[in-house]
């Protein structure tokens, strides 16, 4: 559908108008909607604290570990902290 047709379905002259609507309208459905997700797996390593995050990340959705209780392969969302953690690192990081 081409912006003309939009114009003449919804009846407005101003192209300006129409364009910045269809904007309007495509910022609304792409924060409804994920688009361009891409998932990673990182291995994690013993005593290692810190992970690199790629830079093209804009905002992470979900961090899972594989559940180490089972042999299957389940991964299990890890919670998110909304505090600081009550009890300080030891290395004082």
């Amino acid at each position: 559908m081409t912006v003309r047709e939009i114009m003449e379905r919804t009846k407005i002259t101003k192209t300006g108008t129409a364009i910045a609507y269809i904007k309007d309208a495509l910022q609304e459905i792409n924060m409804i909607s994920e688009t361009h997700v891409k998932t990673q797996r990182i291995d994690i390593v013993e005593n290692k604290r810190f992970y690199s995050i790629p830079t093209e990340a804009v905002r992470i959705t979900d961090i899972r570990c594989k559940n180490h209780e089972s042999s299957d392969d389940i991964y299990k969302s890890i919670p998110r902290a909304i505090n600081e953690p009550a009890i300080e690192d030891t290395d004082g990081i």
